[in-house]
C-alpha cells in the first residue's frame, strides 16, 4: 500500500507546469494522474485542468476508472472541496486511501483542495474534461514556483508572454541574457534586470550574484513577485535561483540545489556554474560545505 502524503497548491501547480523538449509533461500518460474527488456537480462546474472526476458506487466506495493504470504512473495526487489535513478526513483522503491500495508511489492531497488551488491559480481551472494529445502538448506551460508567492523560474519565451506575467502578477524579471545589449539599470528600468551571461564553459555569473540578489531583496520588500528567466530556464536560471535560495536562507549548495531540482527536475546547472555556486556557498556561509566533486545530489 502505498503512503499518503499532503500536497501543498504550488507543488501541484510545478507538476502540472513540467515540460520536456518545450513539450507538456502533461501529454505523457504515465506522468500525472490527477483526481477530483468533489461531487460530480462541483466537478462540471469548475475543475483543475486535466482532472478526472473519481466516482462514488452505491455504498459510497470511490471506484478507480477501468482506463487509468496507477502502477505506472509516476505521480498520483487528489483534492475535493477543502481538505485541511489527513487527521481530518474528507472526500480526497478517503479517495486516497483507495488510490493508495492499488499504486506504488506516494497519493497526494492538495491542502485546501479545490478552492485555495483555484483561489491561488484561477487560470488553470476548467470546464473541460476530454482531451485530445495534441491539446495536451500544447498546453500553456506556466515558470514554476520556487518560493509560495515571490519567486518563479522559466525560460525566455515564458518571459516574454505578457499573459503569463499577468496571470502569476510577476512585477519583475531577471533576465539571463546571451545578448550583448547594454544592461539596464534599475534607475532606467526597475523592474528588469538583465545580466549579458552566455550560456559558455567561460561564463562568469558569480560575479553578478551579488546584484542579482539586491534586486530580487528589494523586489521582495515592496511585495512584488520576481521571475528568473534564461534561455531554456535550466542552467544559467537554476543557477541563480540556487544562488539567491543559498543567500537568503543560509542554506547549503546541495540542499538548494536538491529543492529547485524538485521544484524543476529538468534544472541542470552546467559544470562550470557547479563550481561557481561552491565559491557562492564559501561566500554566504563562510565555508565550503558541499562537495561537488562527484555530484551525485544532481541525480533525481
Amino acid at each position: 500500500m502505498a503512503e499518503i502524503e499532503m500536497c501543498e497548491p504550488w507543488e501541484l501547480f510545478n507538476l502540472l507546469n513540467q515540460q520536456r523538449n518545450s513539450v507538456s509533461r502533461l501529454a505523457q500518460s504515465n506522468y500525472l494522474c490527477l483526481f477530483d474527488a468533489q461531487e460530480i456537480h462541483n466537478y462540471r462546474t469548475s475543475h483543475i485542468i486535466t482532472a478526472k472526476n473519481i466516482k462514488q458506487d452505491a455504498d459510497g466506495s470511490f471506484v478507480l476508472p477501468e482506463a487509468v493504470e496507477l502502477d505506472s504512473m509516476q505521480h498520483v495526487v487528489v483534492y475535493d472541496g477543502n481538505t485541511g489535513s489527513l487527521e481530518a478526513g474528507g472526500r480526497a483522503v478517503d479517495c486516497a486511501r483507495a488510490l493508495a491500495k492499488t499504486t506504488f508511489c506516494p497519493v497526494r492531497v492538495v491542502r485546501g483542495g479545490f478552492q485555495r488551488f483555484s483561489a491561488l491559480y484561477p487560470f488553470i481551472r476548467t470546464e473541460k474534461i476530454i482531451y485530445t494529445i495534441a491539446e495536451l502538448e500544447n498546453l500553456k506551460i506556466y515558470p514554476v514556483e520556487v518560493t509560495a508567492g515571490q519567486l518563479y523560474m522559466g525560460d525566455q519565451q515564458q518571459g516574454a508572454d505578457l499573459e503569463i506575467l499577468r496571470d502569476l502578477k510577476i512585477k519583475a524579471v531577471v533576465n539571463i541574457s546571451e545578448s550583448d545589449a547594454q544592461e539596464e539599470s534599475r534607475e532606467e528600468n526597475q523592474n528588469v534586470l538583465i545580466i549579458p551571461v552566455a550560456d559558455s564553459v567561460f561564463c562568469d555569473l558569480f560575479s553578478h550574484f551579488e546584484k542579482i540578489c539586491s534586486f530580487i531583496a528589494w523586489h521582495f520588500d515592496s511585495g512584488s513577485r520576481v521571475l528568473i528567466i534564461s534561455k531554456l530556464g535550466r542552467s544559467r536560471c537554476s543557477a541563480a535561483t540556487t544562488a539567491v535560495l543559498m543567500h537568503r536562507l543560509k542554506h547549503t549548495m546541495e540542499a538548494t540545489l536538491r529543492f529547485v531540482i524538485k521544484c524543476k527536475p529538468s534544472a541542470r546547472p552546467s559544470t562550470i556554474l557547479l563550481r561557481q555556486l561552491s565559491d557562492w556557498e564559501i561566500h554566504t556561509l563562510g565555508s565550503k560545505m558541499t562537495d561537488i566533486s562527484e555530484p551525485h545530489f544532481l541525480r533525481t
